[in-house]
């Protein structure tokens, strides 16, 4: 437990800076369809939420491994302080594509810190338990921002949830000022590495294995939080409803994370891995089935159960391989390629959802995640 305490003042900063991005993704993609926005431009907002850190994760990955965590974080803070302050001053479409860049970026920033600082703070004993417990928080902003700004648009207007996010990406910033995230001792590495690029990384299989399953949940994930909003608007749903169906996503995913700590005392990664891949098939291929609230809430539950326990394991393997000194490459090579997908999927099923429907959507990522589950099942089951 001694690695716990640290750890309090780290998951606090992603807490809050992570309500402002998801609920910045929500009120965004409602605030489009509220100006007429076509799948298609509301696919290519949510894209650009990730386009900087798709560029720009590796970059950040090496300077933190360089000069830490506190700057980075500062750094993107402020940034996503500005985001979200410049669409609850000024109305319209265009103040989108700007606003929604900046957030994502500076969430990429804390995202790729945060990480890194929790894999290098720990040992291999307590690494799986450690990012639990930053998943954990993840949940609980995952659940916290949806529903926020949910029950604000319907109650004030979208330039009020924005700058409710605000307040949270400032208070993200007081604490990083405050400096408890400073007395955090990241453990030193006796070999610091050898300096490459990151194909180097990625010629090695064990890390392309990671980065392959990590893509496939990742996209599952991001494909979700997506096309939810759009979804539930199409079947006349209330903002604040579609915020609770994304508030039960994050309740199943704060649930399970909750019990890894005795599921990784009786389960390996892959077999966990295997297990989120194949219940999350299942759930996008019901989805389109589905008009009742609460039904789609039981699906949606489902989902989280199963996209929740991925993270911790895939981080954890990550760190337990990657490179003496080059963890946070690691993960920002691993970012990278989820912001890639969270670039390319929002405008190739934004695309098909508006000429195709919601079948074709729904059932093309469960095909994708699908595509995954014998590679999966043979690493459970092989025998080391």
């Amino acid at each position: 437990m001694r690695n716990f305490p640290p750890l309090i003042p780290l998951i606090l900063v992603s807490i809050t800076a992570h309500v402002a991005l998801a609920g910045s993704r929500v009120t965004t993609s409602l605030y489009a369809l509220s100006l007429h926005a076509s799948e298609f431009t509301v696919g290519t907002l949510i894209a650009l939420f990730a386009l900087f850190p798709m560029l720009f994760a590796v970059r950040m990955g090496r300077l933190v491994d360089r000069i830490g965590i506190i700057k980075p974080m500062t750094c993107g803070a402020l940034l996503m302080a500005v985001g979200c302050l410049i669409p609850s001053v000024v109305d319209g479409l265009p103040v989108l594509y700007p606003s929604v860049m900046m957030i994502g970026t500076g969430f990429m920033a804390i995202h790729v810190s945060s990480q890194h600082a929790v894999g290098a703070m720990s040992i291999t004993a307590t690494r799986s338990t450690n990012f639990s417990w930053l998943a954990l928080g993840y949940s609980i902003s995952s659940f916290s921002g949806p529903v926020l700004a949910g029950f604000i648009i319907d109650r004030a207007h979208y330039s009020a949830s924005y700058a409710v996010l605000c307040g949270f990406t400032l208070a993200a910033l007081t604490l990083l000022i405050s400096g408890s995230v400073k007395r955090i001792k990241l453990l030193p590495h006796d070999d610091l590495g050898k300096p490459g690029s990151a194909l180097d990384l990625l010629r090695d299989p064990d890390m392309r294995r990671i980065y392959l399953i990590s893509i496939l949940l990742g996209s599952a994930w991001d494909l979700f939080s997506f096309i939810m909003p759009i979804h539930g608007s199409h079947l006349g749903f209330s903002a604040s409803t579609i915020g609770l169906i994304l508030g039960c996503f994050a309740c199943a995913t704060f649930t399970i994370r909750l019990a890894m700590h005795w599921i990784s005392r009786h389960y390996s990664e892959w077999q966990v891995l295997t297990t989120a891949l194949s219940l999350a098939v299942v759930c996008y291929a019901l989805f389109p089935f589905i008009k009742n609230p609460a039904a789609i809430m039981a699906v949606t539950g489902m989902l989280g159960l199963a996209l929740g326990s991925s993270q911790p394991n895939v981080l954890a393997l990550l760190h337990h391989i990657s490179p003496a000194g080059r963890a946070g490459e690691a993960v920002g090579i691993r970012i990278t390629i989820g912001n890639a997908s969270q670039v390319v999927l929002p405008l190739a099923f934004g695309a098909a959802g508006a000429t195709l429907g919601m079948f074709s959507v729904f059932w093309g990522m469960g095909a994708m995640i699908g595509s995954g589950i014998p590679f999966a099942w043979r690493k459970a089951n092989k025998r080391t």
